[in-house]
């Protein structure tokens, strides 16, 4: 498989206009089971295909139960130097109820561990809105990770996809059903203590300190252009996106015949809009209305004051001269109102 990862490197070293890489994330799966000199040589291959920024952020996801000593060790000599770990929580019984390999020692002991070791920006993820956390539960994870000094924070409402073990557990009555209601009250009480703590809510699941915000993630939702290699990774070029196929040996099959293994899919000029408009409104940015003007035109920057105005009147939405965020009543239902803003034929 590494094999066909530097392929799809070389067979698409032209798909980005600006050569120049400002961040580079292993994620999508559990990629902290590669050795560390597999990392060195992906990071290698990308260096010989476009140019690096010299303050580039390299980040790795983890498991708490894959940051043994010596692999921290060993990362360290790499060029990785961001760390994003899995935590979800700290109590032994919500990580059983999650089937989530690590327990609680785990997830404290990999932390200093790569505090230890030199790392000093790292984000923690947690889970809330799931029926074993309680309120209190809930502030000591929070406190936790303040406590551990950890200058950035990802969380996210627990969902329920279809046909997962968790769907099947709350169908057969073997688990409650995720309430609503409190994930909501949860969310707002991770906006309150993290805000409390000095950390800004820059996008609605991420918070930093000191301006440490995720460069990768950024880029992202300021509709930034970006790469994806591997099974099921997604691109975007700005006019339009891809996505590899999914099945392992499919892929290893097409790029070893020198065919790239995606499917595309051009964005109209309504999806670029619409596009611009969701990411944007997840951060603290949020819409740019003389951005919009520019890169779309005086009817669409109407139309979107039109669409926003309900919002702003129920204090869902707050405009600032040129900016349109979301309030933190809004945050709860961001989706709604992302879909009412949307312009359509």
């Amino acid at each position: 498989m590494l094999s066909m990862l530097y392929k799809e490197i070389e067979l698409r070293a032209d798909y980005l206009e600006d050569k120049k890489i400002q961040s580079i994330y292993f994620g999508g799966g559990t990629p902290s089971i590669l050795e560390a000199e597999d990392i060195s040589r992906l990071i290698d291959k990308v260096s010989k295909h476009f140019e690096i920024d010299s303050n580039i952020e390299i980040t790795l996801e983890a498991n708490p139960d894959d940051l043994n000593r010596e692999k921290v060790e060993k990362l360290r000599q790499t060029e990785i130097n961001r760390f994003s770990i899995g935590i979800q929580s700290f109590f032994e019984e919500d990580l059983r109820w999650m089937n989530r390999a690590h327990n609680q020692k785990e997830a404290e002991s990999c932390i200093m561990r790569v505090q230890d070791a030199g790392f000093e920006n790292i984000t923690c993820d947690l889970i809330y809105g799931f029926p074993l956390l309680t309120n209190e539960k809930w502030k000591k994870n929070m406190q936790k990770l303040v406590d551990f000094q950890i200058p950035h924070i990802s969380s996210y409402s627990m969902t329920v996809e279809k046909k997962t073990a968790l769907d099947h557990m709350i169908k057969t009555g073997k688990s409650a059903a995720i309430d609503s209601d409190q994930a909501a009250d949860q969310m707002l009480m991770l906006i309150a203590h993290l805000t409390e703590s000095d950390f800004e809510q820059y996008e609605i699941s991420n918070f930093a300190k000191n301006g440490m915000y995720a460069k990768h993630n950024t880029n992202y939702w300021k509709g930034k252009h970006y790469l994806g290699i591997g099974p099921s990774a997604h691109s975007f070029n700005g006019h339009s996106r891809s996505w590899n196929i999914a099945n392992n040996a499919k892929y290893i099959q097409d790029i070893a015949q020198n065919s790239l293994p995606l499917e595309t899919e051009e964005l109209s000029s309504l999806d670029r809009i619409n596009e611009y408009t969701m990411t944007s409104l997840r951060t603290m940015w949020g819409i740019n209305l003389t951005a919009v003007e520019e890169k779309f035109g005086a009817e669409v920057k109407k139309q979107l004051q039109n669409n926003a105005a309900e919002f702003i009147d129920n204090n869902q939405l707050k405009q600032v001269e040129n900016k349109i965020t979301l309030t933190d009543s809004g945050k709860l239902m961001a989706d709604h109102i992302m879909s009412e803003l949307f312009i359509v034929d």
